[in-house]
């Protein structure tokens, strides 16, 4: 693995351009990148929001926004970490892994339960997230694969009340970015 020099902070307001830019780049196309304008401008929007930072030049972004885990006796708070994007250039050096580690631990003094997110098992397994059915948790959709489908608990994480079915908010069916479709 090549190294890197890259720093986590906040993203800015003056960021979006150049994080539409990272995303749009790491995904190949604007489904992404709508999917993070509307989650900006919706009620799941937090503002927990980063970028890593080389040479003053935004190379990865990643955002935690709200969902919800539909859990026996009430709705809990949680988060969803969607999109994490690493521009291609810079990919396979760790700033991604760097990103996701740094932002859980500043989240962390938010008293958050759940991160959940969609992505390789075999990536993620290595910054702290498991299979959610492990800890009891369902899929929003069946389109997910089931080893897709993981999540990290944070310091506010209670396994006796917390169980259920993950639901996205709104804006994530809306941009279908829910799961996999079939390649047409």
């Amino acid at each position: 693995m090549a190294s890197h020099s890259a720093r986590v902070r906040e993203e800015r307001d003056d960021d979006h351009d150049d994080v539409r830019r990272v995303v749009s780049a790491a995904f190949g196309g604007e489904k992404v990148p709508e999917l993070l304008d509307g989650l900006r401008g919706s009620v799941a929007w937090l503002g927990l929001s980063f970028v890593a930072e080389e040479r003053d030049r935004v190379v990865a972004h990643v955002s935690y926004t709200r969902a919800w885990l539909d859990a026996p006796h009430k709705l809990v708070e949680v988060l969803v970490l969607s999109p994490l994007s690493v521009h291609p250039e810079r990919q396979r050096v760790g700033i991604g892994s760097m990103l996701v580690q740094e932002s859980l631990r500043l989240l962390e003094d938010r008293d958050e339960p759940l991160v959940f997110l969609e992505g390789d098992p075999g990536y993620y397994a290595r910054l702290g997230f498991v299979p959610g059915d492990q800890l009891g948790f369902a899929r929003p959709s069946v389109r997910i694969p089931e080893p897709a489908f993981q999540v990290a608990t944070l310091t506010g994480y209670d396994q006796s009340a917390m169980s259920g079915a993950l639901v996205y908010p709104d804006v994530f069916w809306r941009h279908d970015c829910v799961g996999l479709r079939p390649e047409r």
